[in-house]
């Protein structure tokens, strides 16, 4: 939540975690906390034990209509299933009945370390595919879509949402800009191009509109 108040109040992300703020943030902070409030209500974080059965059982609980798992390899799915592989295969098969019962399911899964083209281990992005999610391939597999977030090469406040696998639409890579010190992800041309699909679209204009203050505002430390 703290990063959400940085990135709609256009206030660095340390000064509100550290609270740190002074009379000269309130007004932007105000703006931020109006705009998180109808959301409130729709959300809901699970307490431990952090394990698949008891996600679904506090999904049912609250009537939830997307699921966010963060991150995959950490959440085991029940029943003895041998080892981590194994367990994500089974992971997986449950999120996939999940999915079949009308829930969004957004997973968050580590990946592991590539080879660039000179042979060391990394996490560049051009090293990284579809092969890098850690543990199975049943990530990847069982997935309607999947992304890896990566640095963009060319520009240092630039990340790429690259598309890895698209089972129902077609693939393409988002190129996004990044403000670390508030936490904000803004699309690179704000206005789509005539070809932009219509996800595309409504990301650009989501983060237009949620963003309700200036990045240079007064106050920001």
């Amino acid at each position: 939540m703290d990063r959400q108040l940085a990135r709609l109040s256009g206030i660095d992300l340390n000064t509100i975690r550290l609270r740190r703020l002074g009379v000269e943030h309130g007004e932007r902070i105000d703006a931020a906390l109006q705009t998180l409030e109808p959301l409130a209500e729709r959300l809901c974080f699970v307490r431990p034990p952090f394990d698949l059965a008891n996600v679904a059982a506090s999904a049912d609980a609250f009537n939830a209509g997307l699921i966010v798992l963060d991150y995959i390899q950490r959440i085991p799915p029940p029943g003895n299933h041998g080892d981590k592989r194994g367990s994500v295969d089974a992971t997986m098969d449950f999120l996939r009945q999940f999915a079949d019962a009308g829930v969004a399911v957004v997973v968050v899964a580590a990946v592991s370390r590539s080879k660039d083209a000179k042979g060391r281990s990394t996490y560049a992005g051009d090293a990284l595919s579809l092969a890098s999610f850690r543990e199975s391939s049943e990530l990847e597999f069982g997935a309607d879509d999947a992304f890896i977030l990566v640095n963009d090469p060319d520009d240092d406040t630039g990340v790429i949402l690259r598309h890895l696998k698209a089972r129902h639409t077609e693939a393409k890579d988002i190129a996004l800009t990044f403000d670390r010190a508030r936490q904000r992800f803004t699309p690179r041309t704000l206005t789509p191009p005539p070809s932009a699909g219509k996800l595309q679209s409504a990301l650009a204009d989501l983060w237009v509109r949620t963003a309700v203050a200036d990045d240079e505002g007064e106050g920001d430390e």
